[in-house]
């Protein structure tokens, strides 16, 4: 067997959570009882929570040995236009702000669209914004790192190439790799083999360090596409996700970190990978 070198866990709460102590609190308490190692509280739609209560996460996190992120809300766009960026700043500020609190360590977040733009056209402002972001952060002494998801979609800002330039170019960034959304990005079933996930992980390897391969976020779920890339999430095994190929890469690049399930049966998903990683694929 192999010793594990992933925490595995969902995102949000797994649906078995007891209605009591129920919320962030309950499930941190159930991920532990299932035997499952981290958990990233779904602020999706909004940040709304109390210091006070921000406190009681974060302790119930430390005495369970749950380790912690946040999914910042969805409504964040890092190329939005002059008006609208300020709330969606406010949106990730607050998700770090209050996700520290918490005890979490990193903040994932969708960084936005093209609007029918370049990568190239965009990039340099977006790159910007973020720092901006990432220095008030350190002037306040919040070591949480952001971090942008790549994308399922290919109008979406969020490719593999776009979160890494901004992580190359930013001290705190690094990507939250969602690897089904990079299988369905493509759009035509490729991106889903030993050798193509290989490719990835060493590519994210030479750009970031073998530091970033070890302390890795990773979203994972099956999912539905269409050429123009993602549809639903799905269930891993009603899905075409090769998760036994991505495993196998993942260990041959000795990699760790977080593998946190999206799927619609969170738990009993996070469950079954945690088992094929453990099982050797």
């Amino acid at each position: 067997m192999i010793s594990p070198s992933f925490q595995f866990g969902t995102v949000g709460a797994p649906s078995s959570t007891p209605p009591k102590p129920g919320g962030s609190q309950g499930a941190i308490r159930q991920i532990a009882a299932l035997g499952l190692g981290a958990l990233e509280l779904g602020w999706v739609n909004s940040v709304r929570v109390t210091e006070a209560t921000c406190q009681t996460i974060r302790q119930t996190a430390e005495e369970t040995g749950v380790a912690l992120s946040v999914h910042a809300p969805y409504f964040i766009n890092l190329n939005a236009d002059a008006e609208e960026w300020p709330k969606s700043r406010k949106r990730l500020m607050d998700a770090a702000y209050f996700g520290h609190l918490a005890g979490a360590t990193d903040i994932i977040f969708h960084p936005g669209s093209y609007f029918g733009r370049s990568p190239e056209e965009i990039l340099p402002s977006v790159i910007e914004r973020l720092q901006e972001c990432v220095n008030e952060l350190k002037n306040a002494n919040n070591p949480v790192i952001l971090r942008p998801e790549t994308m399922g979609k290919s109008a979406m800002l969020g490719s593999l190439e776009d979160t890494i330039k901004m992580s190359q170019s930013i001290m705190g960034v690094l990507p939250c790799l969602d690897f089904a959304h990079l299988h369905a990005r493509a759009g035509d079933g490729s991106i889903n083999s030993y050798d193509e996930w290989l490719r990835i992980i060493h590519a994210y390897g030479i750009a970031l360090g073998d530091t970033a391969l070890q302390q890795m976020h990773i979203h994972l779920s099956g999912i539905e596409y269409s050429a123009k890339g993602e549809r639903n999430h799905l269930e891993l095994r009603e899905s075409d996700l090769n998760v036994s190929a991505l495993f196998q890469a993942l260990h041959n690049r000795h990699c760790g970190g977080r593998i946190l399930c999206e799927s619609p049966i969170l738990e009993q998903d996070a469950l079954y990978m945690k088992k094929l990683w453990e099982d050797g694929n």
